[in-house]
């Protein structure tokens, strides 16, 4: 693990920890000196083991804070944020893109499927993450297989005989999503007839899964880093705190550091969830994936690799597909059951996956150009108008990332609509 130093007089020094005890102060005898007037002589000392690191604040005349609360002594994980004086520092781990030389030679993790250079880097950062403790955040777009990766994520760690809880914090209504998450006692609110364990305590010895944890009101993500940095939750309603001990895996489709930057999610909870990140990317980015997931598809339906013609194969690789891995999935779900012979005329499903026959006379780029062109500037328009102009209702029902459905929208000049 490594000590980062994020602001201070000493922002962006990087002090590498291994096992042992290190004092953190203002004195040249210090292991960690900070240049910082607030900092004592002695300020801090730091015990590091293999996957957490506990801090003991040395009798300092300012203090030692974590998640602006005072604290003597505090066990620490990657991730966990701290001040002494003016100065915040950070534990890490090292970095591990410094050390992801080697790809995987892997073509899965768990249900995920690619053998593009982009996934192997994404398997080999997985490889490395799964076994361990730490909390991880993932980001992609939707329909890329988010949770698909949280539970290969479960299933490779030591957690793996314990629960995986999943919480879709974008599918819960936000008068729910306290009692969701951390449980409640009886006669907490009106429908409380009895207690309830949340999602946290439910997942003990296992992994709880936040899905789309971008959505997490403001009112209740300091909780969450509660969780996060002590392991600790109380019920609504409840007064005392109990420890839980589980994985946190989270993800989100939206981009976190611009919400922080809007005021929408909390900097010192994005910094905690995000000490490990992995970025899974959109299906145009990997099109030399698309033969292989396929053939993973055609076998989960028990078909042979022959049931799609060439031809199919070749549109399918050239298709954009805004709705990712989920919509390929669709698509070839609707071809296998309807059979191919049935394309020219599925007006109604096919077009939906930009399978609408063009004008068979034109050589092929031109008739996929006009095919997805068309396909594209008509589901737009009958988009909009069922989503009555609002972009973020329509991305949502597309099953699209908003920023990539406003390209979109400006690459076939229509009305962009509201947020």
């Amino acid at each position: 693990m490594v000590l980062r130093i994020l602001s201070g007089p000493d922002s962006g020094k990087v002090h590498p920890l291994k096992q042992g005890t290190y004092v953190v102060g203002k004195s040249p005898t210090s292991d960690i000196v900070l240049d910082d007037k607030a900092v004592s002589r002695q300020h801090l000392r730091l015990e590091v083991h293999d996957e957490h690191v506990v801090a003991t604040d040395l009798d300092s005349h300012n203090g030692s804070f974590c998640d602006q609360l005072r604290f003597t002594s505090l066990e620490l994980r990657p991730g966990t944020l701290i001040t002494l004086g003016t100065t915040e520092l950070k534990l890490m781990p090292e970095d591990t893109r410094e050390r992801a030389v080697t790809l995987s030679s892997r073509e899965r993790f768990g249900a995920l499927v690619g053998n593009s250079r982009k996934m192997r880097e994404a398997f080999t950062l997985l490889e490395r993450l799964a076994p361990g403790g730490a909390d991880v955040l993932i980001q992609g777009e939707t329909g890329t297989g988010k949770d698909l990766c949280a539970e290969a994520i479960h299933q490779n760690s030591p957690r793996k005989q314990g629960p995986f809880v999943i919480v879709d914090l974008a599918g819960v209504p936000p008068t729910l999503i306290e009692s969701e998450l951390f449980g409640h006692v009886k006669g907490a609110f009106t429908s409380a007839q009895g207690d309830r364990a949340g999602a946290f305590e439910r997942a003990q010895g296992g992994t709880v899964f936040l899905d789309e944890v971008g959505e997490l009101p403001l009112e209740l993500q300091p909780r969450l880093l509660r969780v996060l940095e002590r392991r600790q939750v109380k019920r609504v309603g409840a007064n005392d705190y109990h420890t839980v001990n589980m994985r946190v895996v989270a993800a989100s489709h939206v981009n976190l550091e611009q919400a922080v930057q809007q005021g929408k999610f909390r900097r010192d909870l994005f910094h905690r969830l995000a000490v490990l990140r992995v970025s899974l990317p959109p299906l145009r980015e990997r099109p030399e994936d698309i033969p292989l997931l396929i053939d993973h598809m055609l076998q989960q339906m028990d078909r042979p690799p022959s049931a799609l013609s060439v031809q199919t194969r070749a549109l399918l690789a050239q298709y954009p597909w805004p709705g990712n891995v989920r919509e390929l999935r669709n698509v070839v779900e609707q071809v296998v059951n309807l059979g191919e012979e049935a394309l020219p005329d599925l007006e109604s499903s096919a077009d939906a996956a930009g399978l609408k026959m063009a004008e068979l006379d034109l050589p092929f780029k031109e008739a996929k150009e006009q095919l997805i062109n068309g396909f594209e500037r008509d589901y737009l328009r009958n988009l909009l108008e069922r989503c009555e102009g609002n972009i973020s209702r329509a991305a949502r029902e597309a099953d699209i990332d908003r920023v990539y459905l406003k390209k979109l929208l400006r690459k076939h000049d229509l009305d962009a609509g509201r947020e």
